[in-house]
């Protein structure tokens, strides 16, 4: 039997990974965009089809016959979130229900609020403090619920080589130019974790194939690149460029309040600062119970590769070379 996935969010970082290693892994690969000729890349190898996530008869539509649902769709520009990102969630469990699919959902720790940050489990209280993370609780809580299969897959901040929407891109480094300056949003001192895409989709893809042996609702944590004292990922940066001697300056902090109000984005990321004032680490014990070991390639390697792919650095890396953790 042919194994098929439809997509939702093929075009942003994680979706398109995951589209990526389902690809390579066999299987056929739909992809629901409002726009697929725009969307569509040439040799892709996906199967595009017009229609919307906030339509249920289409995402209805997409799905048959799939045997799973990647939700990794977001409203664009971080736009509207409150409104359209539990109607999206309600579609995509309406195509499981009617197709007798899986959904894979990339978790984050929006979830967790104070009373977790320094050692998040699973099974930790989900209490957050924002209004994206009680949103994001929330979606978790329905797909509990639901009484479908649900996969969650909970890593740190994303970077990697496709990724757009991220930290990395958007707060350390300029996309589309060499590095000369690295900004550090982190708070001195402060760890934080992090999650190299090609990573976080091999885990998933690994967890997948263990079909019906996962539980109904199976959750887990990936431990990623865990920066201790907040310097170790701008560090790597300045290696991967040939400068080991460029430090981090100070995110603009400042520009976020001013902007806030009038543009989206710099408001969601003013809400996500609390991220970087504290210690926020996740533990993979279970995942490395269930995997025996979470794929890992080396932080340099993850780090040079994304520059590449962001266009701050010459393609002329040798192969990336992926690693158990």
């Amino acid at each position: 039997m042919d194994k098929v996935a439809l997509v939702l969010g093929a075009t942003g970082g994680i979706g398109g990974e995951v589209a990526r290693v389902l690809l390579a892994r066999g299987w056929t690969v739909k992809a629901l965009h409002r726009s697929p000729d725009r969307a569509a890349k040439p040799g892709d190898g996906l199967q595009w089809i017009a229609g919307d996530a906030m339509r249920r008869e289409d995402v209805v539509g997409a799905a048959q016959g799939v045997q799973l649902i990647v939700h990794a769709v977001n409203p664009p520009g971080y736009r509207n979130w409150g409104e359209l990102v539990l109607p999206m969630l309600e579609n995509t469990m309406a195509a499981a229900r009617a197709a007798g699919a899986r959904i894979l959902l990339p978790g984050t720790v929006y979830n967790y609020g104070p009373d977790a940050y320094l050692h998040i489990t699973e099974d930790s209280p989900q209490r957050p403090l924002t209004r994206k993370g009680a949103i994001r609780a929330e979606m978790e809580r329905r797909l509990k619920d639901s009484g479908l299969p649900v996969l969650v897959v909970r890593a740190g901040d994303f970077f990697g080589p496709d990724a757009g929407n991220n930290w990395f891109a958007q707060g350390l480094v300029k996309p589309g130019k060499p590095v000369t300056s690295i900004s550090n949003p982190g708070a001195p001192g402060v760890g934080h974790q992090w999650a190299y895409l090609p990573d976080v989709a091999e885990t998933m893809m690994r967890l997948l194939e263990r079909g019906d042996a996962l539980p109904l609702f199976a959750c887990y944590h990936m431990q990623g690149h865990w920066d201790a004292d907040g310097t170790q990922m701008a560090a790597a940066i300045a290696r991967a460029v040939g400068t080991p001697g460029l430090k981090a300056g100070a995110f603009p902090w400042w520009l976020t309040t001013v902007a806030a109000p009038f543009v989206t984005v710099f408001r969601e990321l003013r809400e996500m600062r609390y991220l970087w004032r504290h210690p926020v680490r996740m533990s993979n014990a279970r995942l490395r119970a269930t995997l025996g070991s979470e794929p890992h390639t080396p932080l340099d390697e993850a780090v040079r590769r994304t520059l590449q792919g962001q266009g701050c650095l010459r393609a002329d890396a040798p192969a990336r070379v992926v690693r158990n953790a």
